[in-house]
């Protein structure tokens, strides 16, 4: 009998990524969830696919969708869930189960597994499944493009303009109980900071996008822009926004100060002080703004009618 490992907490992050993967796996093969065999007295003997590792953890898959917060979902999160009502996935004490074609009996866990496999195979070629991953591709285009308007309206502004970029982050012990709806409030309690902190003096611009990662689970990209002509410290400044990241998070959040690693970029060098009139810069800066909204982090899961994009309104030069 083949052993399952349904035991590691994974967080909300994780899980949606698992469900990901595994659409991604089903959607690559043609192999049953698990072989199943009887034995002679009617036994279930079971062997491993190519597809079995990626059932591990699916009680929790199954259990993402349950709660009061209605979420919107990506369209893998959202197949699977169909997928599993179709079916009528039940979690029993003795694991996944479903009631059997027939009706007659209740399936054991690796013939649910199987069960939910096909289903999903059935609808993966349903057009609006297709037109969600492409709407999907065309939404980070179409942020590319705006970001690139915002930065040269924002960089057309002064002669100089100080460019800081700050990544933020969940401690590790802190990511496997984090919600997603955790970082919007946190977010919002940055902008906020914006109205009323001297850290964001002769600030001009931002930019926030919301992402979600395999290593990192939920994070924030972010950027700002500030008059050259009155802040040139970009390290520090960049330094006291990641602190006043720990101070919003209460000691659970992290930073990575990306102008105190300018060297890294080189010739790619798109922060720090950036002169108007400077070509080469200004492309540099917008091929750094384009990894805030690149598509392979996207978020799966969000609260409905929540911004994973925030970029701030320009004011007229006085």
């Amino acid at each position: 009998m083949t052993k399952r490992n349904t035991n590691t907490l994974q967080s909300q992050s994780d899980t949606a990524i698992r469900i990901e993967r595994l659409i991604n796996a089903i959607q690559r093969t043609y192999s049953q969830a698990y072989r199943i065999t009887y034995s002679k007295h009617g036994d279930e003997e079971t062997r491993e696919t190519k597809l079995s590792r990626y059932f591990d953890g699916i009680e929790q898959m199954i259990m993402l969708f349950e709660g009061d917060v209605e979420y919107q979902y990506s369209w893998h999160l959202s197949l699977f869930q169909q997928a599993c009502q179709m079916i009528g996935v039940e979690l029993s004490p003795c694991g996944v189960t479903c009631l059997s074609e027939d009706e007659t009996r209740y399936l054991s866990t690796y013939e649910t597994l199987n069960e939910l496999t096909a289903c999903i195979r059935t609808l993966l070629p349903q057009q609006r499944f297709k037109r969600r991953e492409s709407d999907q591709r065309y939404l980070a285009i179409q942020q590319e493009i705006e970001i690139g308007r915002y930065v040269d309206a924002v960089l057309d502004r002064y002669a100089r303009t100080c460019v800081v970029r700050v990544d933020l982050y969940y401690r590790k012990e802190a990511q496997t109980r984090l919600r997603v709806e955790r970082i919007f409030d946190d977010l919002s309690r940055l902008v906020a900071e914006r109205e009323r902190n001297v850290i964001f003096d002769h600030e001009i611009g931002y930019i926030f996008s919301v992402e979600q990662g395999e290593d990192r689970g939920f994070h924030i990209h972010a950027a700002f822009f500030f008059n050259g002509s009155e802040v040139s410290a970009d390290i520090y400044r960049a330094q006291l926004i990641g602190e006043l990241w720990d101070r919003i998070t209460r000691g659970q959040g992290y930073f990575n100060n990306c102008n105190r690693e300018k060297e890294k970029h080189q010739d790619k060098l798109g922060i720090g002080l950036i002169h108007r009139r400077d070509r080469h810069a200004r492309c540099n800066v917008h091929y750094a703004m384009r990894y805030l909204v690149k598509n392979d982090q996207h978020l799966r899961i969000k609260p409905v009618g929540a911004r994973c994009l925030r970029k701030g309104v320009l004011k007229r030069v006085v």
